[in-house]
């Protein structure tokens, strides 16, 4: 049996609501703010409680993205097509063979595609009628629409994964990109999630009393772990990571960021939405066994952190139960809220950007944790200066979809 090949992180495009480049990003979150903000046009909508988001900074777009080149896509694929051309300008692969002659793949997700073309479809539903339908309409809402617009525009020949995993989805497109290319059946992999911001999202989770209503201090929410928490902070973005296998990324001189060493993944089989701290475990213990490390080996975990009660204690008890609670915690969703299916991208990005910065930010608005939640070594306050090789970045989502990433440091 051939030996498993080793993946490496080459490239990565970004699109988030702290900043579309890591000294913006790093920048933001050195200020201990978040991009919370007030949705002036949620208000319109009668019972729904939130009206707290973070949308993704503006953004330009390149003369080639016109009417015709972006007719099948919605917001959630064209952040995602963005992401993804920067990702292989910043991988030195724009315009190279191996994108357009099969050797690139992609593994990729959102939540769901474009709610406005969903909604279309629910007007022909309620008015017994098609206006408004029309050829891409279908396209823009389909679970794979970002996949897919991203290997037209860009001529991709690969294979394609996709991976409509709710806030999995970024995390498991990262995943299965990584097993991909260590079994040898693609040479590289755009990987990653993206997902848009929209008032029907935030209702699925205010129906479950999820949401922050402190509508009117976008400041002080959301608080993971935290005894005043009082629920999570939709976000929107996308970020695309190049992995490549290495001997490949070497022989074509090519900088490489950090390593792909563990992915677990599992499922729960309980419930839809009350996770189990059991399995969410045993997914931290496959992405170490895969990685062929001890948890003390980690050295920091960046946590799913949604700020709703439910998840905050079950994922602090399983991360107990995995690594210990010495490991140093924190949630980027603090500051950017809650990107749904790019989470787990936009967050392993961070993750690996601190690790080679040597500083972790804080869980902001963390200032009591919450009794319920395990004892863990939560970073509050101030940001930690951290030198560490090995750090971990876990995601869990709806119907009990676990998943953990481990990356190390490349030093050549």
């Amino acid at each position: 049996m051939a030996a498993l090949k080793r993946v490496v992180l080459t490239g990565v495009g970004a699109l988030s609501p702290l900043g579309h480049d890591w000294p913006t990003v790093r920048a933001h979150l050195r200020s201990l703010r978040n991009a919370v903000q007030v949705m002036d046009d949620w208000a319109a909508f009668e019972g729904l409680n939130t009206q707290l988001g973070a949308p993704a900074r503006p953004f330009d777009l390149p003369a080639h993205y016109n009417r015709k080149s972006m007719r099948s896509m919605g917001r959630v694929a064209l952040m995602a097509t963005r992401a993804s051309e920067l990702a292989l300008a910043d991988a030195g692969l724009s315009g190279h063979p191996l994108v357009t002659g099969g050797g690139m793949g992609i593994s990729y997700g959102s939540s769901a595609g474009t709610p406005a073309a969903i909604g279309d479809f629910g007007r022909m539903i309620a008015g017994k009628s098609t206006e408004g339908i029309n050829a891409n309409t279908y396209i823009k809402i389909m679970s794979h629409t970002a996949a897919v617009n991203m290997g037209v525009f860009l001529g991709l020949t690969g294979r394609i994964i996709t991976t409509s995993r709710a806030c999995a989805s970024g995390s498991q497109g990262i995943g299965y990109a990584y097993e991909t290319i260590q079994a040898g059946k693609q040479v590289a992999m755009l990987a990653g999630g993206a997902e848009e911001l929209d008032a029907t999202e935030a209702a699925v989770f205010d129906t479950l009393f999820a949401t922050s209503v402190k509508n009117d201090a976008p400041a002080l929410t959301p608080r993971p772990f935290d005894s005043s928490r009082d629920g999570l902070v939709l976000g929107e973005g996308a970020c695309t990571l190049v992995l490549e296998e290495l001997q490949h990324a070497q022989a074509r001189g090519a900088r490489i960021l950090a390593e792909v060493i563990g992915f677990g993944t599992n499922s729960d089989g309980t419930h839809v939405t009350q996770p189990s701290p059991t399995t969410m475990a045993a997914a931290m213990r496959l992405a170490l066994d895969a990685a062929g490390i001890a948890a003390t080996q980690i050295g920091y975990v960046n946590a799913h952190g949604t700020a709703t009660e439910q998840g905050d204690i079950a994922e602090s008890v399983a991360t107990l139960s995995a690594l210990g609670g010495h490991v140093p915690i924190s949630s980027l969703k603090s500051y950017m809220g809650h990107t749904l299916g790019a989470c787990g991208a936009l967050e392993a990005w961070m993750t690996i950007e601190m690790m080679r910065e040597g500083w972790f930010a804080p869980t902001l608005n963390l200032a009591t944790p919450d009794p319920r939640c395990a004892p863990l070594a939560y970073i509050m306050g101030a940001g930690l200066d951290l030198q560490t090789d090995t750090v971990m970045s876990n995601n869990f989502a709806f119907g009990g979809i676990n998943t953990s990433l481990i990356f190390r440091r490349w030093v050549g």
